[in-house]
């Protein structure tokens, strides 16, 4: 999957998102806009993900990506890949918001 994301994905959305969320902190965030090569910027954020001890981190870039309608054939494809444990793991997180993960929900497990 990681080759598939830097060869498709424009990582600036992402990176705000990430950065919103609380993921990418304020000198990480500026460091990966800087990059002007936007497969380099992709691979940067996916490395720091990596790097990253935030719990959430790639629970919260499946939801940047998500939030891309033009990414929904990458949605479709990480879905496949979903399993019990991680719709358990997004409901504990989702769950002061039940009404936007129930919507999230119904469609993991309605694919």
């Amino acid at each position: 999957m990681h080759s598939t994301v830097v060869g498709s994905v424009n990582a600036a959305n992402i990176i705000d998102f990430m950065f919103q969320e609380g993921v990418v902190g304020e000198e990480d965030m500026h460091k990966l806009l800087m990059q002007t090569d936007p497969r380099q910027q992709c691979r940067s954020l996916l490395t720091q993900l990596h790097m990253s001890e935030h719990p959430q981190a790639f629970i919260q870039l499946y939801m940047a990506i998500k939030a891309e309608s033009h990414l929904q054939w990458l949605v479709d494809r990480i879905d496949k890949f979903t399993d019990q444990s991680v719709i358990s793991l997004l409901q504990e997180i989702y769950a002061s918001e039940p009404t936007g993960f129930d919507i999230f929900l119904k469609h993991i497990c309605c694919l």
